[in-house]
């Protein structure tokens, strides 16, 4: 009965999330080019194919994905080292393959895809090898390295926002496998000697800070600092729209703020701007039923590397939402991250609804397992 529940939970806020998605996005049509106002078409589509995936994988499973974990990495790590080296630039970035009319962005695979690769060596770590410094040591270099190079990959595209989550997905794993705590104090200390080596260069050594990392790292970097002083034409126009919307919003299609992004980095605000604070307090309700429905399952007796899984899943989502609300608030710097099933994208969301069906699929495992 509780197994039902988690699922009709996740399914009954997936649709409404959906409905507010759609909606979303039609009210944007006034700020978007004309060939682009039938964006609201197309991911009622990528929904309904995402549906598709969704009852596929819930009951077929995703089986192949842990057993060829590896090939899959390296196929899409391949796709990214493609993109480098023939990809289009567009707006600076290389993040899609085109293949006639239809584009994908193989960044936004390599999120399950690394998941689960981590989740399956750490399963295997903890079924097989003896707990000790050289074991443990060996297992964190597998796990950085699976990491790094993807990382590398899609950070020379540029797409920071999916860096960041890459690297969050690997410490979160880092986090619950229950490591010696020297490990963690090494971590700790190599970031914050990154981290202090890189603010120190950018603020009193600009010249040589340029000169070793390029303009191009410099000026991302300048624009996350925008937000420390809330300066930056998107960001100011974002918190205009959603602190003019008052209580019930401007109204439907009624908006008066133009901002960019509106469809992608910057749907929270169009839907918070359409139908006001009432409506901003209903997604995030919606949201939390989602986000917990998923943790719950995490918390069950399931597969060891399906746990992790899970965990991975959750982190990912949950920090998709805080990021992309965050940055339209002025709580967090503007990465680029969409707001996962809302914003509109056609890989991304159908990735997001492939992990739907990996949720599904193991919660409806899990009764097997247990009996």
């Amino acid at each position: 009965m509780k197994t039902d529940k988690i699922n009709l939970k996740i399914i009954i806020s997936l649709f409404i999330i959906m409905i507010i998605s759609i909606l979303s996005i039609y009210a944007t049509h006034n700020f978007l080019k004309i060939e682009l106002h039938n964006l609201y078409l197309k991911q009622l589509l990528f929904y309904i194919l995402g549906s598709v995936i969704i009852l596929f994988t819930t009951f077929k499973g995703f089986n192949y994905l842990k057993k060829y974990h590896l090939l899959i990495y390296i196929g899409i790590n391949i796709l990214l080292l493609f993109l480098l080296i023939f990809g289009i630039e567009i707006n600076g970035s290389k993040c899609w393959i085109y293949l006639g009319s239809i584009s994908f962005q193989p960044s936004e695979l390599m999120k399950i895809s690394l998941i689960i690769s981590l989740a399956c060596i750490i399963s295997e770590y903890n079924k097989n090898k003896e707990k000790n410094t050289k074991n443990e040591f060996i297992l964190l270099l597998k796990l950085l390295i699976l990491t790094l190079i993807p990382s590398i990959l899609t950070f020379l595209e540029p797409d920071t926002g999916v860096v960041i989550i890459y690297l969050l997905i690997f410490i979160t794993f880092l986090f619950f496998i229950k490591l010696n705590k020297v490990w963690y104090i090494t971590f700790l200390s190599v970031f914050l000697i990154i981290f202090g080596s890189i603010i120190t260069l950018y603020f009193f050594k600009q010249d040589l800070f340029i000169s070793i990392v390029g303009y191009d790292i410099f000026y991302r970097i300048d624009r996350v600092l925008n937000w420390f002083n809330m300066s930056g034409y998107q960001l100011e126009n974002s918190l205009i729209a959603i602190g003019a919307s008052g209580t019930l919003g401007f109204g439907y299609l009624q908006n008066t703020v133009y901002f960019p992004e509106p469809q992608t980095d910057f749907i929270f605000t169009t839907y918070t701007s359409n139908f006001g604070l009432i409506g901003a307090y209903f997604l995030l309700f919606i949201l939390v039923i989602f986000d917990t429905s998923i943790l719950k399952l995490a918390n069950k007796k399931i597969k060891l590397v399906d746990k992790y899984i899970i965990l991975g899943i959750f982190i990912m989502i949950l920090y998709g939402q805080i990021q992309n609300i965050g940055m339209t608030i002025g709580l967090l710097p503007i990465t680029g991250i969409p707001l996962p099933f809302i914003s509109y994208g056609g890989t991304s969301l159908l990735v997001f609804l492939f992990i739907i069906g990996i949720i599904l699929n193991i919660n409806r495992e899990s009764k097997k397992y247990r009996n």
